[in-house]
Parts: C-alpha cells; structure tokens; sequence
C-alpha cells in the first residue's frame, strides 16, 4: 500500500492569498485523500472499478456541491473554496474528481440554476448528501464539440413529453439515480429536464475498455420512448446558453483540479529525484534532471497564479466563458506535459502502479478531450481576442 507523503506545492506563497476557511477546507480534503483515496485508487483503477464506497465521505467532506446554498445541501462556499477542493480531489485521481465535478457542476448546478423550486427542493438535498448520484446527458455519438447538432428530442404529449435519443461518454451514468438531459422540442430549442432511473425506456449501458478515467464509471444514456413528466423540465431556460453554463462551471473545476494531478506528479519526481542514486549521486544532481524539476513546478506555479485569478474574478461575477476556457485548456496541458516529464525521471518504475504518474497520465489524456477539447478551447479563446468565429 502506497504511502502518500505530499505535503503542498507553493513556490510562491500563494497561501497568502487564502483566507483561514481555505486553508481549512483544502487540508481536511487533502487529508481526506490522503487517507481514503490515495491507498486503494491504485487498485480500483487496475481493475477499472468506481470505489463507489468513496461516496458518503466525499459528501461529508463537502466535495458535492460546494458553491450551492446550505439550505439547498450545498456548502455555500465560494469559487476559490470549490478549486481547491477540486484540485486536492485530483490530486488522488482524475476519475474521482469528475465523479465530483459532475455531482455538483453539471447535476447540482443545473438544477439550483434552472430548475422549479420543486426540484430544488426534491434533488438538491439528496445529491449534496451523496444519497444520490446524478449524470448530465448533452455529448451524443455523432455530436461531441457540436452540441447543437444534437439529434435527442422530446415531443409534447399533453401530460408528459416522450424523450428519444442517446447520448455517450457520460461519467457517473452507469450508476446514476437521475440525469439531466438536454434534447431538443418540436421547435427545435433545447430543453434541459430530469430523467431518473426506472423510467421505462431509460438505460445506462457502461463503457468498457477505457485505459483512461478506469476508477470513474463512463457509460450511455439511452431513451427509447421514455416518458417525462412536464414537472421535470427547466421551465424557463431554452438553447445552447444553459448547458454551456454548466459547462463553464465545470471547466473552472478541472482548471484547478488539473493543478492537483501536475502538483502530485512533481512531487514524486522530486522525492525519487533525490533517492534515485545513479553514477554515485542523487538524479536530482544532474542538470538535466534539475532542468526537468524547475520547468515543472515554474508552470504550476503559473497555473496556481491563473486558477486563483480566475477564481476571484469568478467571484467577482467577472469571469467570462473564454477565461475560464484558456484556463481549462492551459491547465490540463500543463499538467499532461509535467506527468510526461515526471514518468521520464522515474525512468521504468514510472510505468508501475508503485507510482501515481502513469495514472495521472492516462486519465489526463482525457481530461485534455473532455468538456471542451484542447483544439476547441484554443479556437475559444480566438473568437474572443478577434471576433471572428472559426467554428463557422
């Protein structure tokens, strides 16, 4: 069993810029990590099972809804909080943080946003407790960077709408209690409402064969002629506004939790680094070594200095979908590149599960694609400083 000695990265005091509740909250989750996820995750990923056990405590930790109000289940914590916690849940593995992510971002977020008082009050407090778990249904087979092109539709039905469709890479689905769906009407307008489990037609086939994310369940939602009570749509909300508010929310999590997985490859670098003894001395001696280590931990820091940035113009109610972009794009290749450099100082044991790094690896090669592909971000970011978009 790994014994997870990381203590923190912070080159440059950036504690400072935390208040005490900050420090406070990101120590009890990185204890919660070091405690709970970092000696099994090893396992549960070779044998590509959610440790489904992981649920109760994450919730007691706050890690399900953090920036949702408390009389709703939520933490009622600010955006930095919710980083942080992001970012020390990653740093134990990619697949628990999107396990989180999509519970509070992608579940929580839409239904608190979007949703009737009703449904606020009937799902909010069972997913902040964990009792619960939710998915959120928008990528679909022929339709990834696309959304708009979506094919799943509802139809009117007087006391229902029938819902039709399928949607694919959906994290949490093969366990999930309930969904949040976006199809489009007889208008052609997306619609968000809430599928749950049992409802006849609904099916939640898993993905198999991943060498990514092998602790997060990733699977599909299929609706074959479901029936949705009219109570469970988004009264109000209509196009691509409302799932792409919920991806914003997201892509601001993996931009810190992405610092959390870089964090902890540097860190085991850097241990092995000094214990690794090869032509008489330390691997950290040689210059080639030290040239790896400093690049690393100068582009964590730039991404910590980003994150935070960003954080408090969130907020602020200041940041925008094309910060939180460059920030999501810049953070997660941050971090594939560090655990690339990482996997080469610890030479042949960086390919073993003794290690974190190819783990890290993997599931980063993933986070990279997901909630807005690299490419995508990058054309994000140039529609906003030209005005021109690419997409088109």
């Amino acid at each position: 069993m790994p014994n997870d000695l990381f203590e923190g990265v912070d080159y440059y005091q950036l504690d400072d810029l935390l208040t005490t509740e900050h420090k406070l909250i990101r120590d009890t989750v990185r204890q919660f990590v070091k405690q709970e996820i970092s000696p099994i995750i090893e396992e549960y990923a070779q044998k590509a099972e959610t440790p489904k056990h992981l649920i109760q405590g994450l919730a007691e930790i706050g890690a399900f809804g953090p920036s949702i109000p408390s009389e709703y289940g939520g933490g009622g914590l600010d955006n930095i909080a919710y980083g942080l916690i992001m970012q020390e849940i990653e740093r134990g593995d990619s697949g628990i943080r999107s396990l989180v992510s999509v519970q509070g971002s992608l579940v929580m977020y839409p239904i608190y946003t979007f949703g009737t008082e009703e449904q606020r009050i009937k799902y909010l407090p069972k997913l902040g407790s964990g009792e619960i778990i939710g998915c959120f249904g928008l990528t679909e087979p022929d339709h990834g960077s696309n959304p708009g092109g979506m094919v799943t539709n509802i139809k009117d039905k007087g006391d229902y709408y029938l819902l039709n469709g399928a949607k694919m890479w959906i994290s949490n689905s093969p366990f999930a209690h309930i969904a949040v769906v976006w199809a489009k009407d007889e208008e052609g307008k997306i619609r968000g409402l809430i599928v749950e489990r049992g409802m006849e037609g609904f099916t939640t086939p898993e993905t198999h064969g991943k060498w990514s994310l092998r602790a997060s369940a990733t699977g599909e939602l299929v609706f074959d002629n479901v029936k949705v009570p009219k109570e469970n749509i988004f009264p109000e909300i209509r196009g691509l506004k409302g799932p792409l508010m919920c991806l914003s929310t997201a892509r601001y999590g993996i931009s810190w939790g992405a610092i959390g997985a870089a964090m902890d490859c540097y860190d085991t670098a850097l241990r092995y680094a000094k214990q690794r003894i090869q032509f008489g001395k330390p691997i950290a001696g040689f210059q080639l070594q030290q040239k790896k280590l400093a690049e690393m931990i100068t582009e964590i820091t730039k991404a910590q200095l980003l994150a935070w940035r960003l954080g408090v113009l969130k907020n602020e109610g200041k940041a925008t979908p094309a910060q939180i972009s460059m920030a999501k794009r810049n953070n997660v290749n941050m971090a594939i590149e560090i655990a690339r450099e990482a996997r080469q100082i610890l030479g042949g044991m960086g390919i073993t599960g003794e290690y974190s790094i190819m783990r890290h690896m993997m599931n980063l090669e993933s986070v990279l694609t997901y909630e807005g592909t690299h490419d995508v971000h990058l054309l994000i970011t140039g529609a906003d400083i030209t005005g021109i978009d690419a997409f088109n």
